[in-house]
């Protein structure tokens, strides 16, 4: 079923909200992966605002959708997100990275509600995520696995035997999402380690690709469905983004893959923010 304009407009503002608390708790942690936890919220929050099957009261409920989050750095990122869904109280997230706090900057399934995966050493996700979908299969269950890569972690082997495995065994019920921000610690992806044609690649190892715009809600959850639809091949949804997508200074700068903010730095970039999607 199309989405909304109504949905739109929920979904942007639920962004706009994640957007902030990464924000402040990047400020209250002394730094965070801050640019590519900007530039996947948008997949985040579609995924879980729109599609996904979860009780925050019941984390470990057997028939819940799975959700793998291979880029394991964009932890701030997800725990804003299951923060806000009330998967535990969202007061927690001030001593994030600090002595004794459940959270460290990669989530650890063990200690945070919500998480389904531990993630962070790049290439494992996928491979992860593929187990889920397909113990579902064998188990005759119905939920269904999103995957949220990068697009730095392409470089890694263990990606594409994942993808040659997916194919292999027509995992349809896992749907992947690609954070493709052009960027990786040390600079532009394609100066690194060309990925290009990434969706050709993709497609040659026999998934049904889409390329979207990943800041766009409609087109988000508009390939979710269509990934849904798709029956006869994995499923992967390249979506095009910003890092640090939102706070001007730092869209598309390397140097933010990691950063810190104080407190007069969170202020401009909370006020940035608010400019950037017409609040100011």
């Amino acid at each position: 079923m199309p989405i909304t304009d109504e949905e739109v407009m929920r979904l942007e503002e639920k962004a706009y909200e994640v957007r902030r608390l990464c924000l402040q708790i990047t400020s209250w942690a002394g730094g965070s992966h801050i640019g590519g936890s900007l530039s996947q919220t948008d997949i985040l929050v579609a995924i879980y605002h729109k599609f996904m099957r979860v009780d925050p009261k019941n984390p470990q409920w057997d028939d819940r959708d799975r959700f793998v989050l291979s880029k394991g750095h964009g932890g701030i990122g997800h725990a804003a997100v299951l923060g806000d869904l009330g998967f535990f109280d969202k007061e927690l997230l001030k001593d994030f990275n600090k002595t004794g706090s459940a959270f460290g900057m990669h989530l650890d399934a063990l200690k945070v509600p919500g998480v389904d995966a531990s993630t962070g050493s790049l290439g494992h996700g996928l491979g992860i995520a593929l187990g889920m979908a397909m113990g579902a299969r064998h188990q005759g269950k119905t939920w269904h696995t999103y995957c949220v890569c990068s697009d730095g972690e392409q470089c890694e082997g263990t990606i594409w035997e994942g993808a040659m495995s997916g194919n292999q065994f027509k995992v349809t019920n896992l749907t992947v999402m690609l954070d493709r921000n052009m960027l990786m610690i040390d600079g532009f992806t394609e100066d690194i380690m060309s990925l290009e044609p990434l969706a050709k690649r993709w497609e040659a190892f026999g998934w049904y690709v889409q390329e979207i715009d990943g800041h766009d809600m409609r087109a988000i959850c508009g390939a979710v469905e269509n990934a849904h639809a798709e029956t006869d091949r994995p499923s992967i949804v390249i979506c095009r983004t910003v890092k640090g997508k939102g706070v001007d200074f730092m869209e598309n700068k390397a140097e933010w893959h990691y950063g810190g903010l104080d407190s007069a730095r969170l202020n401009e970039a909370l006020a940035s923010l608010d400019r950037s999607y017409g609040k100011a």
